[in-house]
């Protein structure tokens, strides 16, 4: 299954989506109109039931530069008087695709070779796993460009690396290779060029094998686990078990256990 897209390629093979960044000339820097492609090809695969998990990667020699720096330029030569309000509306648009992805109720992994940086890194970080190749560069390049990370990072990255290191990382803008990315958390795990996307896929198959309404209620819950109190969370998860003991997954699964039991 192949969807039509200008800036990106989303294609489903077995239950497991990819979905490429597709502007390789440039990296796969993100500009506006990849950020629309990107909101209609999440939904997309957020409201497809065929579709158990989502493998995250980028065309080319790099998974994503960031934003689009020329544009950056246009956009400051735009009038004064609406520079700043430009931005805001722009910024709304990127935490809705980061939103979207970080929320998908279904295994995402975000498959990195070459160069992740700037919103390209935090895309990656608002996945559930990193599978980065061994000729990866994360860097956080914002302070180059006298920005702030307006990608999630400054959520994401410290609840993968830690506090201190996730400052350390956002106020230099340094590179970090496959092996530290690895050692600090900012990888799951690493592969070789070659093998990335296989081994990606290979993963998402294993991930999403129970994908329903069970992992997708678990995620939800995990997601916001950091930010609630314990009694939030059994709050939520009687409620969240309340609807597993409706769902057919739920009684097929019971059914089947009952009846090997039987067998055996």
């Amino acid at each position: 299954m192949t969807f039509n897209f200008s800036s990106i390629d989303l294609q489903v093979h077995d239950g497991i989506a990819v979905l490429a960044l597709n502007r390789p000339d440039v990296r796969n820097a993100i500009d506006d109109a990849m950020r629309g492609e990107l909101t209609r090809a999440l939904d997309e695969v957020g409201g497809n039931p065929a579709i158990r998990a989502l493998v995250l990667t980028g065309n080319g020699k790099g998974f994503c530069s960031g934003g689009d720096v020329r544009a950056m330029q246009q956009r400051a030569q735009a009038p004064a008087g609406e520079v700043g309000f430009n931005g805001w509306a722009r910024q709304q648009r990127t935490h809705h695709v980061v939103a979207m992805l970080h929320a998908l109720p279904k295994p995402t992994i975000a498959a990195v070779h070459g160069a992740a940086t700037g919103l390209g890194a935090d895309m990656a970080m608002c996945c559930d796993f990193v599978m980065a190749s061994s000729d990866v560069n994360f860097a956080w390049t914002y302070v180059l460009r006298g920005l702030i990370p307006d990608g999630g990072g400054m959520y994401f990255l410290p609840r993968r690396v830690g506090l201190v290191c996730a400052k350390e990382l956002i106020f230099t803008g340094r590179k970090i290779g496959a092996d530290e990315a690895l050692r600090l958390g900012v990888a799951d795990r690493i592969a070789a060029p070659e093998s990335l996307l296989a081994d990606a896929t290979a993963w998402a198959s294993e991930l999403g094998r129970h994908a329903g309404p069970a992992l997708a209620l678990s995620k939800s819950i995990l997601d916001k686990s950091f930010e609630s109190s314990v009694e939030d969370v059994f709050s939520q998860g009687s409620m969240a078990q309340g609807i597993c003991y409706t769902t057919d997954s739920h009684h097929a699964s019971i059914a089947a256990f009952l009846d090997k039991s039987r067998k055996a």
